[in-house]
């Protein structure tokens, strides 16, 4: 029961409010769903932080597509052996976790030292940034451990957490795979979750506010104004106008 609880009825739990919390967010408060940008407050941190954060985060959630989307078949069907998946996940996945732990550090700091930049940070911005160290830290050593150090033994995550992953999506869970699993995998997987379940509520709602209306939008059609008979005569915008000219 407590595999089914853990691995079964908390990732959907976190998923429902994932999607629901998104709704809910954009149908009552459409006008807080910002990043609440503190760029006017300091920009000398934020100018190294932010590019270290945001480039690696999207190498690592690119990995992670990767890692649990795509079954090991599937590799090795395109020709990429196990032992060149491997080396491409330790290489790229530990530059791309340095990376995006040193940008988050930065950016924390800032946060912590600039004082208006500190007042404007709320509590759901503090347990957000809480969870998402974590899960950054847990990942981190999870490649450490298990690719470097050897210290899961022969455990292979394509065959046990990957699975597990996709299961949740086809509404086909097993949630013996995630007890078979190293602690450390287990408890990235729950801080994980969670993190999605306070998702909608904190400011990484802007990852979705991406402007894709943007491709279709038409053109902005400028019109200038014509000299025929009736219409007001056009003056430069900083000619003074008749009455300071009287005065």
């Amino acid at each position: 029961m407590s595999a089914v609880l853990l691995w079964v009825v908390v990732p959907y739990v976190c998923l429902a409010f994932f999607v629901f919390g998104h709704w809910w967010r954009y149908r009552y408060d459409k006008f807080g769903w910002t990043t609440r940008s503190s760029q006017l407050y300091e920009s000398r941190l934020l100018r190294w932080g932010s590019p270290l954060f945001h480039f690696g985060i999207l190498a690592v959630f690119l990995g992670h597509v990767m890692g649990l989307g795509i079954p090991e078949s599937w590799t090795s069907a395109v020709g990429i052996s196990e032992e060149l998946y491997h080396f491409m996940a330790v290489t790229i996945g530990v530059v791309a976790g340095f990376c995006t732990l040193v940008g988050l550090t930065l950016l924390i700091y800032r946060r912590r030292t600039v004082g208006p930049v500190f007042s404007a940070t709320t509590r759901m911005d503090k347990v957000m940034y809480l969870f998402l160290v974590l899960v950054i830290v847990l990942g981190c050593w999870n490649t450490v451990a298990g690719s470097i150090l050897n210290l899961n033994g022969e455990y292979d995550y394509r065959t046990g957490v990957s699975e597990w992953f996709r299961g949740i999506f086809l509404f086909q869970p097993q949630p013996e795979l995630m007890v078979d699993a190293p602690f450390g995998f287990q408890a990235h997987a729950m801080v994980a979750m969670i993190l999605f379940a306070l998702w909608p509520f904190t400011r990484l709602v802007h990852v979705l506010s991406v402007p894709v209306f943007y491709l279709w939008r038409p053109y902005v059609v400028y019109r200038t104004r014509s000299d025929r008979t009736g219409s007001r005569a056009t003056r430069p915008g900083w000619s003074p106008s008749d009455d300071r000219v009287r005065r």
